[in-house]
């Protein structure tokens, strides 16, 4: 996608009412709450993010001198936005757990595209199977595939089992 260049200290902006039949309050293609990632360096988590899950960028927003200010990728289902650290403000580190076709895969391409592992993949008793890494941006990844749907009763069962071998 190409870039959209806008000089955000010169953007002068009258906001026009919400009205019900004029424009919805949450945009096409975003659920109600959104992740935001405050980064020291964007452009490296989303060339983390592209190699490792396969994102599109789907927005973009530099200042006149190629900083990039805001940016917007979509990964399956999901728009995970980013944007840059500021005096008032550090990068925050943040997890993300993304439901993927193949966790095994997943974490293969995440290690291959810079990541450290976390957890290796592995069978969950929730029905997850699921594994860890951390981005070269320090982000936290958590890829699984659901592959079992458990009840109540027997998740609380199997919970219960799992803290008596850790004690």
């Amino acid at each position: 996608m190409g870039s959209i260049q806008t000089n955000i200290s010169y953007l002068s902006i009258t906001p026009k009412h919400n009205t019900m039949t004029e424009v919805k309050y949450q945009p096409d293609g975003y659920t109600t709450v959104s992740t935001y990632l405050v980064l020291d360096d964007i452009q490296s988590e989303l060339d983390f993010v592209t190699k490792a899950f396969g994102a599109k960028e789907i927005e973009r927003i530099e200042m006149p001198d190629g900083t990039l200010v805001h940016a917007e990728v979509r990964i399956g289902d999901t728009v995970v936005m980013m944007g840059p650290t500021k005096d008032e403000f550090g990068a925050c580190s943040c997890m993300m757990y993304i439901y993927v076709e193949d966790t095994d895969s997943t974490y293969q391409n995440c290690l291959a595209a810079g990541a450290k592992s976390m957890m290796e993949p592995a069978d969950q008793f929730y029905g997850d199977r699921n594994a860890g890494v951390k981005s070269p941006g320090g982000n936290l990844y958590w890829v699984a595939t659901h592959f079992e749907d458990v009840s109540k009763e027997d998740l609380t069962k199997r919970s219960e089992k799992m803290a008596a071998q850790h004690n």
